[in-house]
């Protein structure tokens, strides 16, 4: 697979979906880190689309404490998923900056509803401390952020599983999970119910993250024409990422995490990406942003030599 050499950057400063709140200044941080320039020092072609609108936080009601915030969560991401399915059918390169990970909602219908009008499948690549794969019955919180891939695969609130009008976005067989260390005790039976394939940072520590990498580009690109990368920041120990709304020790190391992005450019399977939970509120002198916009470059095909 050729990626286009021209990308489409897309901001989606959502915070409906976290506890915590910042995650709205994330593409800000991104752009500010330089992210624009670098990937156009590359050789791609950068056309920035500016961000989806998104309402003040203070003016909107909580609506049901089983999933905060749905209605201006599901009105973003859909909007959003337009936006990226026009872009894919242009055939250049969706990058969606983040916001809380409620976004891959949006970006995920997006991109599989551009690839499903040409007769084609998408696999997701999900790089996360979190599984992200509960639904508002059994969600702890009711913090939509926890929910985004379940409803990717058809299991949650239907304004997030029905975006475009069909569901699910992409088979469990061909989505896997990278680096989780933080599940909910009730939504450990959603992951093996849905048949995703997960690797825990156990996985990492005993099997090493080459091997895993291999299987799970393997996983998403069985039987698809590529696949959606999306990239949480708190994947990424604290000591290197302390900007995230969600922090859980124990996290991918900085080689680890360049590994994780350098395998996914030499597969040439990568269609679209996203990078989420940025936190500038929570971080020092930007640091997580700095080191995102290092992932996306490492990600797009940026070489040590």
């Amino acid at each position: 697979m050729t990626r286009s050499s021209q990308i489409a950057i897309l901001g989606a400063p959502l915070d409906f979906g976290a506890g915590r709140r910042g995650v709205d200044m994330g593409p800000s941080a991104l752009r500010l880190a330089g992210l624009n320039a670098k990937l156009q020092s590359i050789g791609y072609q950068v056309r920035d689309l500016g961000n989806v609108p998104v309402a003040q936080q203070e003016t909107i009601d909580e609506g049901s404490p089983v999933a905060k915030y749905l209605s201006p969560i599901a009105q973003c991401c859909a909007e959003l998923a337009t936006t990226v399915s026009d872009v894919v059918e242009k055939s250049q390169f969706p990058l969606v900056l983040g916001g809380d990970h409620s976004v891959a909602a949006g970006t995920i219908a997006g991109v599989s509803n551009a690839f499903r009008k040409r007769n084609e499948k998408i696999g997701v690549i999900w790089i996360d401390a979190h599984a992200d794969m509960n639904t508002p019955e059994i969600s702890p919180s009711g913090n939509v952020h926890g929910m985004p891939l379940a409803s990717c695969l058809g299991r949650g609130p239907r304004e997030l599983t029905d975006i475009f009008g069909y569901a699910p976005k992409m088979a469990g067989r061909n989505t896997v999970l990278i680096g989780l260390r933080d599940v909910d005790e009730r939504e450990r039976a959603v992951v093996r119910e849905l048949g995703v394939v997960a690797f825990t940072m156990r996985d990492i520590d005993e099997l090493g993250l080459r091997r895993i990498m291999e299987q799970a580009i393997a996983a998403a690109s069985d039987g698809t024409a590529g696949f959606h990368l999306s990239l949480d920041m708190d994947a990424v120990d604290p000591d290197e990422a302390p900007g995230v709304g969600t922090p859980v020790r124990g996290g991918m190391s900085y080689r680890e995490a360049h590994l994780s992005m350098e395998m996914i450019c030499d597969s040439g399977r990568m269609v679209s990406m996203e990078i989420v939970e940025v936190n500038p509120v929570l971080d020092s002198a930007n640091r997580t942003a700095l080191l995102g916009v290092e992932l996306v470059m490492s990600a797009m095909g940026k070489k040590i030599l």
